[in-house]
């Protein structure tokens, strides 16, 4: 984020979490916890949902889902990790807006940050980098 604003705040991972944590205590470091957890628990179990209904849709009926070709895990993952992508971008949007914002900007949490994105840009902007992520969700989950 920094290196996109020109401004560099932080030399490092460790300069970063020593600099949150004087300007906000130990919340400032987990700013955004549960935003990532409405982001991957839902997701992460649209992705197991997935991978385990396809395996078993790929196993011949004289099978077990153990003796499954590699290709066929690799399409199942591949094909798993875009629905779970397809479940987590929105609140992975509120997450980022959230955790990039200036100290205080979003008082109520994601609530003040959902109903500034709609307001602003509108119900498609919690779906921003779609095609990016969905680009990059088949070979990273396969």
């Amino acid at each position: 984020i920094q290196a996109s604003s020109g401004e560099t705040k932080y030399t490092g991972a460790l300069d970063c979490a020593k600099k949150l944590y004087k300007e906000a205590g130990i919340r400032g470091i987990y700013k955004g916890t549960v935003l990532t957890l409405m982001r991957d628990v839902p997701a992460s179990g649209m992705y197991f949902m997935t991978y385990e209904w396809l395996k078993n849709i790929f196993t011949p009926e004289e099978k077990s889902v153990n003796e499954l070709s590699v290709p066929r895990i690799l399409v199942a993952g591949g094909i798993a990790g875009i629905f779970n992508w397809a479940v987590a971008i929105p609140p992975d949007v509120l997450k980022s807006r959230f955790q990039t914002a200036p100290p205080g900007k979003y008082p109520n949490g994601f609530r003040d940050v959902l109903r500034e994105l709609i307001r602003n840009e509108g119900i498609t902007s919690l779906y921003k980098g779609f095609n990016a992520v969905m680009i990059r969700a088949f070979p990273a989950n396969a």
